[in-house]
């Protein structure tokens, strides 16, 4: 049977043909549906993680028991899991052991472009990177073979244009598969530093192993065109664009980047005039190649930043201008209406605050019109920046450190213990909005619910907030503005670490829960109400317009106005 479906979608498909009995990730966009269409599947485990460190250890423990395990996470979160993914590569697997990773160039929902076939070179681990949709079906069962079969982790790696086209994959019926058995194994297993040193010599010999063995990989295939001028070495989505680009050329597709193919793109090499490399990202195949004596053209003429596509393929080659739609007026990414997070900014912006922020929903309160966050890291990193910001300013600077309640969980506790253990008087607000919201509303320890739906123990923020040592906490609703600016002041003002909980369930969440939408009466035209940057309000020609089909009734813009033209229906 044959079916139209996302390429996430025919990974956690593959992974259960595969008869993967595990399954844990953290979600983080492009790779977030894996998770939830492999939980839909009958006889299997499937959870989030508060992190993609934990998700990692979880696949690990899974797969040394004698189960297949699958971690699954964006690119920036293998850098959150690098610590067990380098040590797991010593140690090796039981059963089968995949970690997929999906890279964002381009950075449509990210923070950077890290190349992850990078990682798999550093931490000894293959890479495999599919074309499209079936392949990743097929490469996911590929991995889990190759993953037993040369006791070692497998990544595979996805971009954000793989991860979210959709192709017509053949469905093909579950292989069980019983737990292999568990052997107590400390020289295997325990990496103090006697063992890891007998393991790293394991991992070499497996590396050249493998390497030799991708050069007859099916995956790893040379395509001729009845010209020689030509070749293109190129995998992944970038495969599909030359193709398309330069039907004659031609191709050695990589199926595996790491380790490369080398010695079959060298005979590939000899059969042609000159040698392309095109790769999204860093020069990877370019830079392997050229090392070992094939000269190739690649970076010379290609980017290293953002994405390519067939039009810059074609410019590279034959020159011209790419072409671009009709210019439109630009439309920056804005926080819905209702958001509950929208009048936390508006007070700090109002406070003149500097606001170290983290990753999330409410990272777009550095967009105007509410301007009013200042330093964006990584997960978690608020609350470590805003430590640093007081420590180098002898606690005169007046910060606070933003996060949301997934993001909290994730990684922005240890910076909060971190706070208090060394009392540099930090002001933390959780925006604790019920969600992990960027990614699509799933479920984190703190919603009472988990990646099925089935109930689970709730981790109780404030409870949590206090065993790390906070006295100072406050919770707020957050959208009372008034209450919100209050609470700001006093935690500001104080020496000690404080935090304030601003709670509302975010305004997508439960449609039901919608209120008549704000009336405008007798606008004076001030404007004040646009400094929140709703898009339910705009400008008309007789004043302030408020879009009904878009307001939820949140009511901040009714406090805000400052000549009661905004007000509740009927009032």
């Amino acid at each position: 049977m044959k079916e139209l479906i996302l390429t996430n979608q025919a990974i956690a498909r593959g992974a259960y043909e595969a008869g993967v009995k595990v399954l844990s990730a953290y979600p983080g966009t492009p790779s977030t549906e894996i998770a939830e269409n492999f939980v839909k599947y009958d006889g299997v485990y499937a959870e989030w993680a508060p992190n993609e460190k934990v998700a990692l250890e979880v696949a690990i423990g899974a797969s040394i028991a004698g189960a297949r395990a699958m971690a699954c996470m964006k690119h920036v979160g293998l850098n959150v899991a690098a610590d067990p993914l380098f040590t797991v590569s010593y140690t090796g697997v039981n059963g089968g052991l995949v970690i997929v990773v999906a890279d964002d160039p381009g950075m449509h929902s990210s923070q950077n472009e890290q190349d992850t076939r990078m990682y798999g070179k550093s931490a000894h681990v293959p890479v495999l990177e599919p074309s499209n949709a079936q392949e990743a079906k097929e490469f996911i069962k590929l991995a889990f073979d190759i993953s037993e079969d040369f006791d070692t982790p497998v990544i595979l790696r996805e971009t954000t244009r793989v991860a979210h086209s959709h192709g017509v994959v053949e469905l093909c019926e579950r292989v069980e598969r019983e737990l292999k058995p568990y052997a107590n194994n400390p020289q295997k297993y325990v990496m103090m530093p006697a063992n890891a040193i007998r393991r790293h010599l394991s991992v070499e010999e497996r590396e050249k192993a493998f390497a030799d063995f991708v050069n007859g990989m099916s995956i790893n295939r040379a395509e001729y065109t009845n010209e020689n001028e030509i070749g293109v070495v190129c995998g992944g989505v970038v495969y599909e664009y030359v193709k398309e680009a330069l039907p004659n050329a031609n191709v050695f597709k990589v199926g595996t980047p790491y380790p490369v193919p080398v010695k079959a793109i060298g005979e590939f090499a000899k059969k042609v005039k000159k040698l392309y490399v095109i790769e999204e990202l860093e020069p990877f195949v370019e830079d392997t190649l050229k090392a070992n004596g094939i000269e190739c053209v690649g970076k010379e003429i290609f980017s290293i930043q953002g994405e390519l596509s067939v039009a810059k393929i074609k410019q590279a080659f034959f020159g011209g201008e790419i072409p671009t739609a009709e210019s439109v007026p630009a439309r920056p990414p804005v926080m819905c209406a209702g958001c509950p997070h929208r009048g936390v900014f508006y007070v700090l912006n109002k406070l003149g605050l500097t606001v170290n922020g983290d990753i999330g929903c409410y990272t777009l309160g550095a967009v105007a019109p509410l301007s009013a966050l200042h330093t964006c890291i990584c997960m978690g990193a608020s609350v470590g920046t805003a430590h640093g910001f007081k420590k180098a300013t002898d606690g005169k600077s007046k910060n606070v450190a933003v996060i949301g309640d997934s993001t909290f969980l994730h990684s922005g506790v240890t910076g909060l213990i971190n706070a208090v253990y060394n009392q540099s008087g930090v002001t933390l607000m959780i925006l604790d909005n019920s969600t992990t919201g960027m990614t699509g509303h799933q479920q984190h320890p703190a919603t009472g619910k988990t990646l099925k739906g089935e109930s689970a123990p709730v981790v109780l923020l404030d409870e949590l907030v206090k065993a790390c040592g906070v006295k100072d906490l406050q919770i707020v609703d957050a959208y009372d503005v008034v209450a919100v600016e209050k609470a700001v002041k006093s935690a500001v003002a104080n020496d000690e670490v404080s935090v304030i909980i601003a709670q509302k369930p975010c305004a997508l969440l439960d449609k039901k829960s919608k209120k008549p939408a704000v009336v405008v009466h007798d606008c004076k035209n001030c404007g004040k109400c646009m400094k929140l940057g709703c898009p339910a309000i705009s400008r008309g020609e007789k004043g302030i317009v408020i879009d009904t089909a878009q307001c939820v009734g949140c009511e901040v813009c009714v406090q805000v106005c400052p000549f009661k033209c905004i007000q509740k229906e009927g009032v």
